[in-house]
């Protein structure tokens, strides 16, 4: 694209995944204005039965949300004016229970992949030329840990690794991270990783270099740093770094984790804590070092992302329906607020147009 996201190098197109059991109507939309440090804009750009989560494509002509459809659970995919930030409903694919919880979809715009935290299935679909969706093929899972949210599969995480040859799937509840391959539609297991017992992972996000992954546990509030082979799928454990002070005693719950383009940079939310926890990147070994915890000024900081520029940083705080918006200091990491309480209610993701 010529200009970002056609606003020009200032401003940006946001969306943001909702949950709808009080008074949201679905997915929003909004602008960030980068010259003032200002969200403007937030309006409903699709009315959606609990969209929680939502991905955009890598060229931003299509956005795709999760949804609830009465009794069913499914993708619905929208076609996306990146001048206007306007969705349009292309279709959707829904089936008998509950809807995922987490959507992506590959580089090419090709495959879209969902994780669903109740049925124990992740599922792929692959796309028409508009992007539309046809019917999922689908692989569940077995197996269960040691913690009481731990009596079955929970698949909290599917998505592509760097280079799109591997989809990764995530087991909160079995504590593992599976590479698959699709094979005419059909997953094929391919390695493993065995997380601690009773961690809980549930998010990854991988090193620009392509050798390294983060993954965020949920139960036990650490991040794992790991190794990638790209030749295999295999993840291999390299280090482990909690994300609370050893001091907080309350209930925190890990949620989401993001790294900067360069690589320098890891950033890991904390519900319970409210905080992000910000680390920095050693560039030979991967492994990290804590910078600081910035509190998300809200409750329940479910997720956040970086905006194209990577100067701000925005965090969703699901229970008090707000977002806030960070300005990051590109050389520490480190965080300051920059506008906060704006309301979005029950927001769970954000994500922007592709830079």
């Amino acid at each position: 694209m010529k200009e970002l996201n056609n606003l020009g190098n200032k401003k940006f197109i946001g969306y943001v995944g909702t949950y709808t059991k009080e008074e949201s109507k679905g997915v929003y939309s909004f602008t960030l204005d980068t010259e003032k440090g200002e969200i403007n804009d937030v309006n409903v750009a699709a009315e959606l039965d609990n969209p929680t989560y939502v991905t955009v494509s890598k060229d931003n002509t299509n956005l795709y949300a999760v949804a609830k459809e009465g009794d069913k659970g499914g993708v619905t995919a929208f076609s996306l004016n990146n001048q206007t930030g306007e969705l349009t409903k292309l279709n959707s694919q829904a089936t008998a229970g509950s809807p995922p919880c987490h959507v992506s979809v590959n580089s090419d715009n090709t495959n879209v992949v969902t994780a669903n935290y109740h049925t124990t299935k992740i599922e792929s679909f692959f796309t028409n030329d508009d992007g539309s969706l046809n019917p999922a093929t689908f692989v569940e899972h077995e197996g269960t840990g040691p913690h009481k949210r731990q009596e079955k599969p929970h698949m909290h995480y599917a998505g592509f690794t760097p280079d799109d040859k591997y989809v990764i799937a995530i087991d909160l509840g079995s504590d593992r991270v599976i590479s698959y391959t699709i094979d005419n539609g059909e997953f094929v297991e391919v390695n493993t990783f065995n997380a601690k017992p009773g961690s809980g992972p549930r998010h990854i996000t991988f090193h620009p270099n392509g050798k390294l992954a983060y993954v965020m546990t949920e139960l036990t509030s650490e991040v794992l740093v790991l190794e990638y082979d790209s030749e295999n799928g295999k993840l291999s454990q390299i280090q482990a770094v909690p994300t609370i002070p050893d001091d907080f005693n309350e209930v925190n719950d890990g949620s989401a984790i993001h790294i900067t383009s360069d690589g320098r940079f890891v950033y890991a939310g904390n519900r319970g804590h409210n905080s992000i926890a910000i680390y920095k990147v050693d560039q030979v070994s991967g492994e990290l070092e804590f910078v600081e915890w910035t509190s998300t000024e809200g409750n329940w900081p479910r997720d956040f992302v970086l905006d194209p520029s990577e100067k701000f940083l925005v965090a969703a705080n699901q229970k008090s329906n707000t977002l806030v918006l960070f300005k990051r200091d590109e050389t520490t990491g480190k965080l300051t607020v920059s506008q906060s309480g704006v309301k979005v209610p029950e927001a769970v993701c954000v994500k922007f147009l592709n830079n």
